[in-house]
């Protein structure tokens, strides 16, 4: 359970309706699994101790007390493992019948939750032998433990005594298909994982319907979500089950089964990550809804939890290429509206874009085009500014060139060595010295031509720079780190490259198209260096080191506040078959060091649209101090191997 990862499991045992005895046997024979597979949360489908088909036999004394025989059997199993299991029942209370799901560990029932909402409708007449769970919390008088007593009701939120994130409630079935499920109550009073007991039965698109209630519920209540539903022993008379299971979380679908498949999945619901959207989330309460919940206490040992679910290693790019095609298009807008806006603002008819020939620039035009196009401006009024220095390449220079012309965009080149050179002998730098002061020049020198064109002009620079290398501060500050309107501020380096492919193969003609692809075959470089043998001498990456990193560190770190140790373990689940151990570790304590030390450089950032989720902007997202230490973390780096 090491950083937040509980292993929850989603169970359909091979039900017989009525046949309590085999049906607890087949229950006690899928709890071993919690030793085979570490699972620590156990959860069976609605009444299947009895099975949920058993309609009027509910009202027989003698399959009522077998099913409460059969749920101590399964309390006395339940002490042979370190977890809690859930599991459905009828039970007899007060002259009524409630559907109820209880809560075992350890040789004990810790709770009885009755199920809210009974169905009684179509195929359903739950109500007609069940009774709604009441209003108030009670203790039962049974035999199920020791000290005879259990409590019952429905607003109780069983909690590990060693992880107090470990925190789930309960709803059953129908609860979760209502206006307002009981699962919005149960978070609010701090429940991190909801379990629901069902015996959902299939119907033509019913599973995509019943899939998407499960993820939305999920992710509008930043919480796991552990669905686990009757299989094909319900299927009776009119009615077939399908055993579909499903473990979410944050909205995310961390596994599922296939539909007639009896079994059970398993998955790793992060309850670190649950609690750190909703610490920032300062709207994730509603006062009304608060009620005075009963926190039942269980026990587990602290354990190792291998984490088995998908780790994306490139989180800020969707894995589904239909979802990337859209997901490029939404952002494509993001940034082109947000420019459209600004220009609009300001009455600007003139845009000033720098172009290397490289990724961040060339989406910057891109972008900048669409805007224009989207004012009715003539292109002709986007100024493109190609700047040769001491680095450029014939390949970076000639794919600027063809790509301002075939966009139909003004094209200036203004070379920088002269003027650099000057600079040079007015400070007394050596241009032998390739140091950061022979870098830097000429980054400034370029940023003042666009500055200084705009001001001409009457127009506006567009930033080029992208959240990669904000991040990193891999800037020169008051160089390509300033502009008057950012385009690429919040979009990361590893979606940068997918924009710009999306562009080419989707909306750019066939000899753009050629330009956009070299580009994307070109390393990324700053190219203030001189060339070697005329090719790229000066590689980003091999200096601040692979940015599909970076962007999976600065994700985990930025959207749910991880730790480095936890992130360092993620990335080697992620990277398993890209990077050693020893590698991310380096790049990981970069990444660190970076971050903190230059966020002076993100503290006066020009305005830019946020796309994302994460951002750095210093008036959104980030408000961090530009003096803040980073020992903590790189300490807790130093521990790690």
């Amino acid at each position: 359970m090491r950083d937040g990862f509980i292993k929850v499991a989603a169970v359909t045992p091979e039900i017989c309706v009525a046949d309590v005895d085999g049906n607890v046997n087949r229950i006690k024979e899928n709890m071993s699994l919690a030793d085979s597979e570490n699972v620590k949360l156990m959860v069976f489908p609605e009444l299947c101790i009895t099975g949920y088909s058993c309609g009027d036999l509910f009202y027989q004394r003698t399959l009522l007390e077998k099913a409460m025989s059969g749920l101590k059997s399964i309390a006395n199993e339940s002490a042979k493992y370190d977890a809690v299991f859930v599991v459905g029942l009828p039970l007899s209370h007060g002259g009524k019948l409630y559907n109820v799901a209880a809560v075992v560990s350890h040789g004990e029932v810790l709770g009885l939750v009755p199920k809210t909402y009974l169905p009684n409708y179509n195929e359903f007449y739950e109500a007609r032998r069940f009774t709604p769970a009441p209003k108030d919390k009670v203790l039962l008088d049974t035999s199920l433990n020791e000290h005879d007593m259990c409590i019952f009701g429905t607003d109780i939120i069983f909690t590990c005594d060693a992880i107090p994130e470990f925190s789930f409630a309960i709803e059953i079935c129908e609860d979760l298909w209502t206006p307002c499920p009981p699962s919005v109550r149960h978070c609010i009073n701090g429940a991190n994982i909801i379990v629901n007991l069902s015996a959902s039965n299939e119907l033509v698109g019913k599973n995509s319907y019943r899939r998407e209630l499960v993820t939305t519920q999920s992710a509008r209540l930043y919480c796991g979500y552990i669905y686990a539903s009757a299989g094909e022993g319900e299927s009776t008379q009119d009615v077939v089950y399908s055993g579909h299971n499903m473990i979410a979380e944050n909205g995310i679908m961390l596994n599922e089964s296939a539909l007639y498949r009896p079994g059970y999945i398993v998955s790793e619901i992060d309850v670190q990550a649950i609690e750190a959207k909703r610490r920032n989330m300062t709207t994730y309460d509603v006062p009304e809804l608060h009620s005075n919940y009963i926190r039942q206490t269980f026990s587990l040992n602290m354990s190792e939890t291998k984490v088995t679910r998908f780790v994306d290693k490139a989180p800020f790019v969707p894995s589904n290429q239909t979802i990337l095609r859209r997901r490029c298009e939404e952002i494509l807008d993001i940034q082109s509206v947000g420019l459209k806006k600004r220009l609009a603002h300001t009455h600007c008819k003139t845009a000033v874009v720098g172009i290397s020939g490289g990724l961040d620039s060339t989406l910057a035009l891109l972008v900048t085009t669409r805007a224009f196009d989207m004012l009715g401006l003539d292109r002709r009024g986007i100024i493109a500014v190609t700047m040769p220095g001491f680095g450029t390449t014939d390949r970076t220079y000639n794919n600027a060139i063809d790509m301002i012309d075939r966009l139909g965009v003004t094209l200036r080149e203004i070379s920088i060595k002269d003027a650099v050179l000057q600079h040079f002998t007015d400070i007394g730098q050596d241009p032998e010295v390739h140091d950061v002061t022979y870098e830097n020049g000429q980054a400034r020198e370029r940023t003042q031509i666009l500055m200084d064109i705009a001001n001409k002009e009457n127009g506006m620079v567009i930033g080029t720079g992208d959240m990669s290398e904000l991040a990193l501060g891999w800037a020169t500050y008051n160089g390509d780190h300033m502009s008057m309107y950012g385009v690429n501020c919040s979009v990361p380096k590893t979606l940068v490259r997918y924009l710009v492919s999306y562009y080419a193969n989707f909306q750019a003609d066939e000899t753009l198209r050629e330009v956009l692809l070299d580009v994307l075959d070109t390393p990324v470089s700053p190219e203030l260096l001189p060339p070697k043998d005329g090719q790229i001498a000066q590689k980003t990456e091999d200096l601040v080191g692979p940015y599909e990193l970076h962007d999976f560190f600065l994700y985990h770190m930025m959207r749910y506040g991880s730790n480095p140790s936890k992130i360092y373990r993620l990335a080697l689940i992620a990277f398993e078959n890209d990077y050693d151990r020893e590698t991310v570790l380096k790049w990981l304590k970069t990444f660190y060091r970076r971050f903190f030390s230059q966020q002076f450089k993100r503290s006066c950032l020009p305005d830019g649209p946020k796309v994302g989720t994460v951002s750095l902007s210093p008036r959104g997202d980030l408000r961090m101090p530009s003096d803040a230490l980073a020992d903590i973390w790189l300490k807790q780096i130093d521990t790690l191997s």
